[in-house]
């Protein structure tokens, strides 16, 4: 599927299913003013071809996890090997070969505290034959995450439209996951629009009981549900990740306004290392990369340095492998 195939129903469905992805096809369609058939027609032939996926994730500050971002220099004929690697496991997100397919860059989540224990990918990438240099970077603060804040930025929707497709809810919140909604979360992972007779069967409870944890799981912050989207379908070609030293008076202020106010970011966190604020920033070329580079991002507050990373590949967004995918926009 190219990009000449986008159009602007594809754009608005994707900005809906940010807001509520386990939204019915009819309810989306009557808010968009189309019917639920085309709806689901647009959504399946985007599904089918692999530029978006709903997917259900845990909050990783609510389950007691920490985040690092981890950076893998390589040979160059191993990067592509190393990245799989890192690719396939269950504690890593969002991985990318990134400044001409030597470097890699993922996301590691693991339980707090300090011990080695707890960081087993970080204590093995060192040892690994031809890896030539591993630094992490402790995330300390999100500013703006995943792809609801480019979507809302490029104002996709109207406000009455967004106002009407956010999910709410009056269910109790639940705040501690049990065996069950363990076995739940690893289905929505996959396909975070499973069937509700599925996600029963594989828990043992009713159709009801399991709609009311869903609610409940939700309204705890335990579950969210996010769209792992191609940036292609907002026109976006070029993906960087910026990489920004910040004097740390002025480091609130410049990642508030990344956050709000630069609409090429779809990521900025505050992190621990060399350098302290992070971005995923997506344009529509390289020329209007250098004009964000040496416009926008250069007046910052406290910006001393900038480092670029184009990424080549994404191999892995938030669950999903993603062999041959160009780029993907949670960070």
């Amino acid at each position: 599927m190219t990009s000449h195939a986008f159009d602007a129903l594809d754009r608005r469905l994707l900005h809906a299913l940010q807001l509520d992805g386990r939204a019915s096809f009819s309810r989306i369609g009557e808010v968009l003013g189309v019917s639920g058939q085309t709806v689901a027609r647009h959504y399946t032939a985007l599904r089918s071809h692999g530029m978006i996926k709903v997917i259900g994730l845990s909050d990783p500050d609510l389950l007691g996890e920490v985040l690092w971002l981890t950076r893998v220099r390589c040979t160059p004929d191993a990067a592509g090997a190393v990245a799989g690697a890192i690719a396939r496991r269950d504690d890593t997100a969002w991985v990318h070969l990134t400044s001409g397919g030597t470097e890699i860059v993922c996301v590691t989540r693991v339980p707090g505290g300090n011990s080695d224990e707890n960081t087993p990918l970080l204590q093995q990438l060192p040892h690994t034959p031809r890896v030539l240099d591993v630094t992490a970077q402790c995330v300390l603060n999100v500013f703006l995450g995943g792809g609801e804040g480019l979507l809302r930025k490029a104002r996709v929707l109207t406000a009455a439209e967004v106002e009407a497709l956010s999910w709410t809810t009056d269910a109790t919140p639940r705040h501690e996951m049990s065996e069950q909604d363990c076995a739940m979360l690893a289905l929505l992972r996959t396909d975070g629009r499973t069937q509700i007779a599925e996600l029963a069967a594989a828990t043992g409870w009713s159709q009801t009981t399991v709609r009311r944890r869903l609610a409940e799981l939700r309204a705890g912050g335990l579950l969210r549900f996010v769209v792992d989207f191609d940036h292609r379908l907002l026109g976006y070609g070029v993906h960087v990740l910026l990489w920004l030293s910040v004097e740390p008076a002025d480091l609130e202020m410049a990642g508030t306004l990344m956050a709000e106010e630069h609409p090429e970011v779809a990521y900025v966190a505050a992190t621990t290392g060399r350098t302290n604020l992070v971005a995923g920033v997506v344009c529509t070329s390289v020329k209007d990369l250098y004009g964000y580079l040496t416009r926008r991002l250069a007046v910052l507050p406290g910006v001393r340095q900038i480092e670029t990373a184009p990424v080549v590949r994404t191999l892995k967004s938030a669950t999903v492998l993603n062999p041959g995918r160009p780029g993907a926009t949670g960070w």
